[in-house]
């Protein structure tokens, strides 16, 4: 059994939002596996995918597409085959999907951004975020530059999760682990965070779902709501809003670590 078997429920649970974002699947580094397994956990009325689910950039270097990936977006269309909404809203690594903003496609979607609102009246910016990166945004060879020192963190972090798999531990990030290390990446989180609060609150809106920046959080941005997705790159993050519109950062690890200790209780019981 795979510890991405090991951490699914036995019966869906029913919520009312699910937000993911920066799969890049047509990636080795997609964890794609674990990215199905989630989304089979879950009925919900309303599905973001917010950017970066397809790594168009990365695609143009040559194709990888396992069947894992072809999973992932197999379980989007059937969900939104059995009445899930599925809105799709465009990254920088997808943004080739850009000029096809406003397509409707039965119950998806394809937008640049969307506004939601949660069941409890707050309204939502939900974008992925690239608008709001300097670097992306204006200094594109910069951004291809970073990938190179990024990619070579992530294959040491798909090497170190395939060992931990082997000896029976769960997953860990070693390059998210790097990122929150490492002084400049923290002040370049906050200045973005920072900035895309700055548009919410001129917006007049109470928050924001976000992704790009791989960097999963629920915090108070001043009076502003930051909500960032994280990835299924590095984390394995989602952010799921329950009934009530409280709104819960869901981490693989942390539901990993759960699952062993209910194990463990259930034979030491």
């Amino acid at each position: 059994m795979t510890s991405a078997e090991f951490t699914q429920p036995s019966r869906k649970q029913r919520v009312r939002t699910l937000w993911i974002s920066d799969v890049h699947l047509g990636t080795r580094d997609c964890q794609a596996e674990h990215l199905s397994q989630f989304l089979k956990s879950y009925h919900a009325d309303k599905v973001y995918l917010v950017g970066d689910i397809i790594d168009g950039w990365k695609m143009r270097g040559g194709m990888y597409w396992p069947q894992a990936h072809t999973n992932v977006i197999r379980r989007l269309l059937t969900m939104a085959k059995r009445g899930t909404e599925v809105i799709y809203v465009t990254g920088n690594h997808d943004e080739f999907l850009r000029r096809y903003s406003k397509l409707i496609l039965g119950n998806i979607q394809l937008v640049d951004e969307a506004v939601h609102i949660t069941a409890d009246g707050r309204h939502l910016l939900v974008i992925h975020g690239d608008q709001f990166d300097v670097i992306t945004r204006y200094h594109r060879w910069l951004a291809f530059l970073g990938d190179s020192a990024y990619e070579f963190t992530l294959t040491l972090n798909r090497w170190l999760n395939h060992w931990r798999a082997r000896y029976g531990y769960g997953y860990w990030s070693l390059s998210a682990y790097l990122k929150h290390k490492v002084k400049t990446a923290v002040s370049f989180i906050s200045d973005f965070e920072e900035a895309i609060a700055h548009e919410v609150t001129k917006r007049e809106l109470h928050g924001v779902v976000c992704g790009h920046i791989h960097h999963a959080e629920i915090r108070k941005v001043g009076e502003v709501d930051y909500l960032n997705c994280g990835d299924w790159v590095e984390s394995c993050t989602a952010l799921i809003e329950h009934w009530d519109g409280t709104i819960e950062l869901y981490r693989l690890a942390d539901a990993q670590a759960r699952a062993a200790q209910l194990k463990a209780e259930m034979v030491a019981g």
